[in-house]
């Protein structure tokens, strides 16, 4: 997948500015950066949520800039989306099996959804047994801890079987004992080399642990982009992104502390 000098301006405040970058399959990129860095801005016009004012993005070489949420999602564009995209008052089963469903083209004709009952009901399982929710699959959603609700929002895109993997702070709000989980699923996830992963993450040992690649977004523009250790131990980054002091003392305060 890739940008093209994507840009959005809300009236005169342009919150990603002509973001040309190209994300390779079998890697992951974490991309970081301040709060209001327009990193989730940046997701939000790659799957859909907002209409890009400029640029392009490319999926396998094709113009998929304007195409819907729901046309970006079969063309193979998985984002984990905020809890509110969760069918609440549904079970933790059916919100994943309606995202097989929708895979699989099966909709909401009854005799469809009945003659492939059972891979419907298998495939479901498997996700909810992947993000350790398999014992909750009769609780509803609501009921869910936030923790709980986070995995299903992974379980749903397990379901979706995306070409490109979004995660947004896919462990915000997770309790110590919960992250490993998501963690070793993305891990998991990114051994297959014909998947792109791309995470949006604070935390920078997370960041450490599972990046290929970092690009840094400051106001919506691209700064960095390379090898983890490098881009982590530029100065810029190191001092005006991630709020570390420099050498004489001055600055933000230290990156990891504030960040999480």
């Amino acid at each position: 997948m890739e940008t093209r000098g994507l840009t959005i301006r809300f009236g005169g405040h342009v919150a990603v500015n002509a973001v040309s970058c190209a994300f390779r399959a079998g890697e992951l990129t974490c991309i970081v950066g301040p709060n209001g860095a327009g990193k989730t801005t940046y997701f939000n016009l790659i799957s859909g949520q907002l209409p890009a004012s400029a640029g392009q993005i490319l999926l396998g070489g094709e113009d998929v800039t304007r195409l819907p949420v729901p046309e970006k999602t079969r063309r193979g564009i998985g984002r984990a989306f905020q809890l509110t995209s969760l069918f609440p008052n549904l079970t933790v089963f059916e919100n994943v099996r309606l995202a097989v469903q929708a895979r699989l083209h099966l909709g909401l004709d009854l005799f469809s959804v009945w003659s492939h009952h059972r891979k419907v009901r298998e495939q479901a399982e498997a996700c909810l047994e992947r993000v350790a929710l398999a014992d909750k699959r009769h609780q509803p959603v609501a009921a869910l801890p936030h923790g709980d609700q986070r995995k299903l929002e992974v379980g749903i895109l397990l379901a979706l079987q995306p070409r490109v993997f979004m995660f947004d702070e896919p462990t915000a709000g997770m309790s110590v004992d919960e992250v490993p989980v998501i963690l070793d699923l993305i891990h998991e996830i990114k051994q297959d080399r014909s998947k792109t992963v791309l995470l949006v993450e604070h935390k920078m040992d997370v960041v450490r642990s599972l990046a290929d690649r970092i690009i840094v977004l400051h106001n919506g523009t691209l700064m960095a982009d390379g090898d983890p250790a490098e881009v982590i131990a530029s100065p810029i980054v190191q001092q005006a992104y991630l709020g570390v002091a420099p050498p004489d003392g001055a600055g933000a305060g230290n990156a990891e502390a504030s960040h999480g």
